[in-house]
């Protein structure tokens, strides 16, 4: 059963009003007239209102304590966190020569009348390479059920044009492919292939549903190749000349034939009962193809909704402890390696001070600095008289007349960032050769900071847990704390007696399912697959945070999917 909080004082405005009339009589009996047009009644209604705001903010007092003894567990209000979104750029031809896009380059979406364009900012620098087409190999079947084989082809004659070749076998098989070789690794890149297959070769099939699908070398762990994302392909189903522009993934080198290189393929598929219902067939002929050319028409890369302000000037220093600066643009989003503050002195050239979260440990001579993100406010050490009358310094001052700027910091974050596909179209920063920007996916992860009452809720158990990982609800509040604008739901699970001698004891499970943007919209599987970045980050917090005679596995659950075919039929 909940505490009840008792008002410090439970009267309202109508209480005191009631109140104040029913002692009239007894001071001030020729007093008759107690109605609302009265002017002595105005003068009460007058002081019950004055008194009614006293009142309430007494009865804000016992919030203030709550908040006070908050401030002292070092609790603060979570900081917005940004949403990111992949971000193509597409160049306005194929180049010869590498083309940068550069880290920081800002893109935005559409500004209108009535609301402002959302910024977004890359990650890291992003080098689209010429593609240089380095081997060309089918993969056909052979007579063996069972076995295939490998035929490398000349690219001068590829490149010129000729007679052309089967790019699968006679009748093609499942798992038949055609390979591009890569010298250059093209992760993330725009590739367009140009090909020039024989009229009609591939006969027996529905152009608009061919039965093969294209997949790049992979480098993830465990995963050989890879699904491309299919932008355009115009050779309906490799039976006419055409381009094919294909969204490559994170690719990594892998042996062919022998030869080893960056891959993308052409694999015929297995049709499914679905696919087949829909119209897909398989070929009956392989198509043939006379001409390739391949060339880069852009990349992608990850960008953050977020801002930068670059060596923004503070003021000087006046040489006093306690001195407060602001930085002139909020909220501020968490800092980086060389997001920092320099102090210049005269003679001594620049100094870097270092942010804390508090002054309880500051020495004199530590160059400490405190960083509301939510005001920006910047604030130095404070000077405290000892009971011997002494003065304690926690944490330096800046020399008088020492010019205080900020190397660069980052701003934004926040719900807004989580924008639909298509809406980031507009590029903020010139870069030679690029022509336009898109996202193709819907952006994901930001939310804004956190309200007070969200971190009132979140006291409790923080004391609860003491930032230690021992009981099912410890786990997960506390993964709930590591990633919050990622994860959705957490639950912990320990082995049942029935798993005895399946498992090592000591292990503990925590299944994970990610937050998803928008929960009443169509779900794709891939939607509930944690990212990797977030669970290495999320094992590592609950590994600092676990007792040492237990072992944490962080991971999906798994899903069970259900479909449903309804028939609507209207009411008569």
């Amino acid at each position: 059963m909940a505490l009840p909080a008792p008002r410090l004082d439970d009267r309202h405005f109508q209480d005191i009003v009631d109140e104040a009339k029913k002692r009239i009589p007894h001071y001030c009996e020729e007093w008759t007239d107690h109605n609302v047009s009265d002017p002595g009644v105005t003068l009460i209604e007058l002081f019950a209102w004055m008194t009614d705001m006293i009142l309430y903010r007494l009865n804000q007092v016992p919030d203030r304590h709550y908040i006070k003894f908050m401030e002292m567990l070092g609790i603060r209000l979570r900081e917005p966190v940004p949403a990111r979104a992949p971000v193509t750029f597409w160049l306005s031809a194929p180049q010869e020569t590498k083309a940068l896009i550069p880290a920081g380059t800002e893109v935005a979406s559409t500004q209108t009348e009535n609301e402002a364009s959302i910024v977004f900012t890359t990650d890291e620098n992003f080098i689209v390479h010429p593609a240089d087409l380095t081997a060309v190999i089918t993969r056909v079947a052979t007579r063996e059920p069972g076995k295939k084989q490998y035929n490398t082809h000349n690219l001068r004659r590829l490149a010129s044009g000729f007679e052309g070749f089967e790019i699968y076998s006679r009748v093609p098989q499942i798992d038949d492919a055609l390979y591009f070789g890569f010298k250059e690794d093209m992760s993330h890149h725009l590739i367009g292939l140009d090909l020039d297959y024989d009229q009609a070769g591939g006969a027996g099939i529905d152009p608009t549903l061919p039965p093969y699908t294209w997949e790049a070398s992979s480098a993830q762990k465990g995963i050989r190749w890879e699904p491309c994302e299919l932008e355009m392909d115009t050779t309906k189903g490799m039976n006419s000349a055409g381009r094919i522009m294909l969204h490559l993934p994170r690719m990594a080198k892998l042996s062919v034939n022998e030869e080893n290189y960056y891959w993308i393929r052409a694999r015929v598929k297995d049709i499914t009962p679905r696919e087949e219902t829909e119209g897909m067939a398989p070929y009956q002929v392989s198509p043939k193809l006379r001409q390739a050319a391949v060339a880069s028409w852009g990349g992608t890369t990850m960008a953050t909704h977020r801002q930068q302000a670059k060596d923004e000037f503070l003021g000087r220093s006046d040489g006093s402890a306690g001195q407060r600066f602001y930085l002139q643009s909020t909220p501020l989003l968490d800092r980086k390696p060389g997001e920092q503050l320099l102090v210049h002195v005269e003679g001594r050239g620049r100094e870097i001070w270092q942010e804390v979260r508090d002054f309880a440990e500051s020495r004199s001579t530590d160059n400490h600095y405190m960083l509301d993100s939510a005001t920006g406010e910047i604030r130095f050490g404070p000077a405290i008289r000892q009971p011997d009358g002494t003065i304690k310094l926690y944490g330096n001052i800046p020399p008088r007349g020492a010019n205080l700027i900020f190397e660069r910091y980052s701003f934004g974050g926040g719900q807004d960032g989580n924008v639909q596909r298509g809406v980031i179209n507009t590029l903020k920063t010139a870069i030679p050769y690029i022509s336009r920007v898109s996202n193709r996916r819907p952006a994901w992860g930001g939310m804004d900071a956190e309200s007070l009452e969200s971190a009132m809720m979140r006291a409790p158990l923080l004391l609860r847990s003491r930032d230690r990982a021992v009981t099912e609800s410890d786990f997960e509040f506390l993964a709930m704390q590591a990633l919050p604008a990622s994860i959705g739901r957490v639950k912990c699970l320990q082995p049942r007696p029935a798993d005895e001698g399946r498992v090592v004891p000591g292990q503990i499970y925590v299944l994970v399912v990610p937050k998803v943007p928008r929960p009443s919209d169509y779900l794709d599987p891939n939607q509930l697959e944690l990212k990797k970045d977030d669970m290495d980050l999320l094992s590592a917090f609950m590994d600092e945070r676990r007792l040492l005679t237990t072992r944490v596995s962080v991971r999906e659950p798994a899903y069970t999917w259900v479909a449903v075919k309804a028939m609507l039929r209207p009411a008569p």
